[in-house]
């Protein structure tokens, strides 16, 4: 199973914003919960992008695998702050190699990353992500997970 978790903290090095760690099957997504939300969503698209170009994550689209080699459609995630975000709802567009994640500015950080839990909950549900680490497959199907 695949789980992502946002933590607001206050124990991120100096000058760091956000920071995120993966391991097997999981990735922790911290972020400052005393600095702005426009900064942290700033420094969480770069910490994302470096990410993305270090780690094994992949997208099932249609029949296609897309990652962040894909030519054409290098896989990416993107935060943006969105008036146009209802209320306070986070909402999440996929495409092909695109996410994008939709932020209400009125929003902090803390609260931004409480809500960020189930939106990524419910993100990964739909199954079309998965991971490569250390030979395994790992995603978020009931079935065992395979070895490469």
């Amino acid at each position: 199973m695949l789980d992502v978790a946002y933590i607001a903290t206050t124990d991120l090095p100096t000058g760091r914003l956000a920071q995120i760690d993966e391991d097997r099957g999981s990735i922790r997504i911290r972020v400052d919960k005393n600095a702005l939300l426009p900064d942290v969503i700033r420094k969480l698209n770069a910490e994302m992008d470096h990410f993305l170009a270090t780690s094994q994550w992949f997208q099932l689209w249609k029949d296609e695998i897309v990652s962040r080699a894909s030519p054409g459609c290098s896989l990416r995630i993107v935060y943006r702050l969105d008036p146009r975000a209802p209320g306070l709802d986070i909402g999440v567009g996929e495409r092909r190699g695109l996410i994008i994640v939709y932020i209400p500015p009125a929003l902090d950080t803390e609260q931004f990353a409480a809500l960020m839990n189930p939106v990524s909950k419910q993100f990964l549900a739909g199954g079309r992500w998965f991971q490569l680490y250390a030979g395994e497959i790992i995603d978020n199907s009931p079935e065992p997970m395979s070895r490469v």
